[in-house]
């Protein structure tokens, strides 16, 4: 049973944005408490708590996990048997947050260090008895956004109803753009999804699809998989005796979604001779199959992807400005794992119910710690990739530190960036980016803001200095 007793009203001041200066219209920095994973029930999902306007939370043991505010006050009851019933509590104190031990048998464990009282910092992990919290110092919150947002349940998707996979959240930001995408989604306005490798864009491509509402199929074709020499007969399909081996009238792909989604994975990695003969057919909305004298009309949505910068192969000429138009109708990127921490529990109760049966004991206390604690560079992938091997070695046991990948029992990741030798223009840069994540606390937006930069420069930034922003934080 899940429920919050809400007292007054959040507040609804509009005069400030993610940066929390005055004078703009926009999301509201405020402290925020994440119930990210219970061990023993990693598919119960995750709760975040706005606490701005509280003068305390108490944590403790329940029959079942519950959430009540009275006033100012809020307390969380988990059915963790390894919790005690009074186990925690949570006050501000002076501009910050301290977490003090209260009548516990177990203690209480602030990143990795067990204390009866210490001052939390953004992204401090918090853990009582088998329960795992994460505490935000500044998370941009709307201020009609409600004081608690609970998702129970995560692996119901796909059931009648429910969200489809990827658009389950409690990132803020990831929040309103998957609004967007909803939005969006049941028009016939092309798509362009950007973002790192393993983000998830094609499990994004497929919820537009489902939401879109069109009953062909979903095509996904990987651009960089395919041969240069064999592009347009795969995408646009043959004729009988159009080259060798050609025995018999093939469809190609695009044909293959006709009254449904093509998905172009990788479109940057698309040759340059292959880029002219994809627009005519998004122009035209008809293919030519090779060899064939008579054009084919289609009916059929494109969504493409890409981890490259279009933007910076556009004006490099490298990639064609007029097929980019077409296919940058929508633009959204996917935010890496490391900008979207609040969902780390939520991902691993999905995964979990996708990969292990429903009897499953869950997680070892010390295995759930590192995977919550991991900065996972190469996103979901490497995520569903430790869960995956995980679920090997473990079997009907509980996965614990030995059964995950090296990499995340250390805390290194693999292949981390060599230091480079900068030049003297470079590094001032460097230093300007640096310098501005740290007074932003690794807010990216606010950066951007702050140096009167876009935001994707300001990724490019950081991903060529290799800086994370979330050691800023």
């Amino acid at each position: 049973m899940y429920y919050v007793a809400v007292g007054d009203a959040q507040g609804t001041t509009l005069s400030f944005h993610e940066d929390g200066k005055p004078g703009r219209l926009g999301p509201r920095p405020e402290p925020v408490l994440v119930l990210a994973l219970e061990c023993g029930r990693p598919r119960a999902g995750s709760v975040r708590y706005r606490i701005g306007d509280l003068t305390g939370i108490t944590l403790g043991r329940g029959p079942d996990r519950r959430s009540e505010r009275g006033g100012t006050e809020l307390t969380v009851r988990v059915p963790d048997k390894w919790m005690s019933s009074k186990h925690a509590r949570i006050e501000p104190s002076f501009g910050r947050w301290v977490l003090t031990d209260t009548e516990s048998k177990n203690g209480s464990i602030v990143d990795g260090h067990t204390t009866k009282r210490a001052v939390l910092t953004d992204g401090s992990l918090i853990e009582l008895g088998h329960t795992l919290f994460i505490f935000f110092e500044r998370m941009p919150i709307e201020p009609d956004a409600p004081p608690m947002l609970d998702l129970a349940a995560p692996v119901n998707e796909g059931a009648p109803g429910s969200e489809p996979a990827g658009f389950v959240t409690l990132s803020p930001q990831w929040t309103q753009e998957l609004a967007r995408l909803r939005q969006i989604a049941s028009s016939e306005i092309p798509m362009l999804i950007e973002g790192d490798s393993g983000t998830g864009k094609e499990v994004i491509a497929r919820a537009i699809h489902t939401l879109s509402g069109r009953g062909g199929a979903f095509v996904p074709v990987n651009c960089g998989a395919l041969p240069e020499n064999l592009v347009e007969s795969e995408l646009f399909g043959y004729k009988k005796g159009a080259f060798s081996g050609a025995q018999s009238d093939h469809p190609g792909l695009v044909r293959a979604a006709d009254g449904g989604t093509l998905f172009l994975d990788e479109i940057g990695d698309l040759p340059a001779s292959s880029q002219a003969a994809l627009l005519r057919v998004l122009q035209e909305r008809e293919v030519m199959p090779v060899g064939g004298t008579r054009a084919v009309p289609i009916d059929l949505r494109v969504v493409a992807a890409t981890h490259r910068d279009l933007d910076d192969m556009v004006a490099e000429q490298s990639f064609r400005h007029d097929l980019f138009a077409r296919l940058a109708g929508f633009r959204v990127t996917v935010p890496t794992l490391a900008e979207r921490r609040t969902d780390i529990g939520l991902l691993i109760g999905a995964l979990h119910a996708r990969l292990f049966p429903a009897e499953h004991p869950g997680f070892d206390i010390d295995a759930a710690r590192m995977l919550l604690r991991y900065p996972w560079p190469l996103n979901v992938r490497e995520l569903e990739q430790a869960l995956t091997t995980a679920q090997v070695l473990a079997r009907d046991q509980p996965i614990r530190a030995e059964h995950l990948p090296d990499s995340v029992r250390t805390g290194r990741p693999p292949g981390a960036p060599r230091p480079v030798v900068l030049s003297e223009a470079d590094q001032k840069v460097r230093d300007t980016v640096v310098a501005a994540l740290r007074e932003h606390q690794g807010n990216v937006s606010a950066v951007a803001r702050a140096l009167d930069k876009d935001r994707k420069q300001i990724q490019r930034w950081m991903k060529r200095f290799a800086l994370d922003p979330a050691t800023y934080r």
